[in-house]
């Protein structure tokens, strides 16, 4: 019996086996459990699949994983929120840490695979139960190995999806004490199955929140002097704050400001009395990053005194860039050539998104890369969308990239 018996609902993998792409290329006890296993990865993955859950709502996914652990004879620990894991395999000072987020999105899935989301307006649409999936696996792989030469602990982490991200709670809750470096690994639908995108220095970027209302007496449109033009002046935040923003900060700090909404009024003849603007604010440069709060709020003043238009600023600060310390970053490129030979291991850009694995590399080094599950045939299914699917021949690579990197570390 295993820990796929808990979830009969599930459809378990059927047809040929999914292959091993590294076979026979690591030691001989992590060829041997994946000889046995990799069907269980992938099990573990559609189990996740078909019951996703959101931002700090994942008791179930967290009661499916905690029982696989203790099955193999480990000592999970709950985190105080209720939600997320924090399991050590082995003995010893040193401490490298592996860490896979677990929440899904509030999406409706429109896949058609037998194990789509069983939950209304819920998916997986990240990748997320591909991530918890393999750092089971490579704990228990870890947990069938000869004694370590140190511990390794296992971060299954809730609520990356939501600012300022889960990682500060599993930070509060002691999971960084005595670690001595962390990896970290995400899917990427844009890289062939069997690569491993990985670069040294920032990989995602930082991104913040803001939301301003806006208020005013309101009035006729025939008689904006009388009055305070709160639309006018939702325009001109909209187009005046990113423009002069721009001419603040260095341009080669990829800073952007985007607006996703705006609303004020109904009627084409009535100034309304209230307006909402939102959007979002993107930097590659953690130096930038800590400066942008002060400038944009300098910048909001200066652009609506003359407009008379009462306004609240929200600047909702969310995570800093995910900077890859060097060491870290080739050893997962290492890790990635001993399965898969020296073209394993791919050159990445730095992505515009945010990713919350930033928290952890403000204690400790560490690198997070990007796990290819393109099949390499078809359209390329995004994150972030109801279609988004993977190849599952990458749980099994991403197993053992995820493993062989905690030894490289410790040895």
């Amino acid at each position: 019996m295993t820990v796929l018996d808990t979830y009969p609902e599930v459809v378990p993998p059927t047809g040929d086996p999914v292959p091993d792409l590294g076979a026979g290329s690591g030691p001989a006890w992590l060829d041997a459990w994946l000889a046995t296993h990799s069907a269980d990865v992938v099990g573990y993955r559609r189990s996740l699949h078909a019951f996703p859950e959101l931002a700090r709502q994942e008791t179930r996914t967290t009661a499916f994983l905690s029982r696989a652990l203790l099955a193999a004879g480990l000592e999970p620990r709950t985190l105080r929120g209720g939600t997320g894991l924090i399991c050590d395999i082995g003995y010893g000072d040193r401490c490298v840490a592996l860490r896979a987020d677990m929440d899904a999105l509030p999406l409706s899935e429109d896949t058609g695979l037998p194990f789509a989301s069983t939950v209304d307006g819920v998916m997986h649409a990240c990748g997320h139960d591909a991530h918890s999936a393999m750092l089971l696996g490579a704990g228990l792989a870890l947990a069938s190995a000869p004694p370590l030469p140190g511990r390794v602990r296992l971060i299954f982490q809730p609520a990356e999806e939501v600012q300022p991200g889960g990682a500060l709670d599993v930070v509060a809750d002691g999971a960084m004490d005595g670690v001595d470096r962390i990896f970290a690994l995400h899917c990427d639908p844009r890289l062939e199955v069997g690569r491993l995108g990985t670069r040294v220095g920032p990989i995602t970027s930082a991104c913040d929140l803001l939301r301003l209302r806006l208020g005013g007496p309101g009035g006729h449109t025939s008689r904006p002097h009388l009055t305070a033009d709160l639309v006018l002046a939702l325009g001109l935040l909209i187009t005046q704050l990113p423009l002069l923003l721009g001419r603040q900060v260095d341009p080669r700090s990829g800073t952007v400001l985007v607006w996703g909404a705006v609303q004020a009024g109904e009627a084409a003849n009535a100034i309304p009395q209230h307006g909402i603007l939102r959007g979002t604010l993107r930097t590659a440069d953690h130096a930038t990053w800590a400066e942008l709060e002060g400038k944009v709020r300098s910048l909001v003043e200066t652009i609506l005194v003359p407009t008379g238009v009462d306004y609240t600023l929200e600047h909702i600060r969310g995570v800093p860039p995910v900077v890859n310390e060097e060491e870290s970053a080739r050893m997962l490129a290492h890790a990635a050539e001993l399965v898969l030979g020296p073209d394993a291991a791919r050159s990445t850009e730095q992505s515009s998104g945010g990713e919350d694995f930033a928290w952890y590399l403000e204690h400790v080094p560490g690198a997070m890369a990007r796990l290819g599950v393109w099949s390499g045939e078809g359209p390329l299914r995004d994150i972030h969308q109801p279609t988004f699917d993977l190849d599952e021949r990458a749980l099994p690579f991403g197993v053992r990239v995820l493993t062989q990197a905690a030894l490289i570390a410790l040895a």
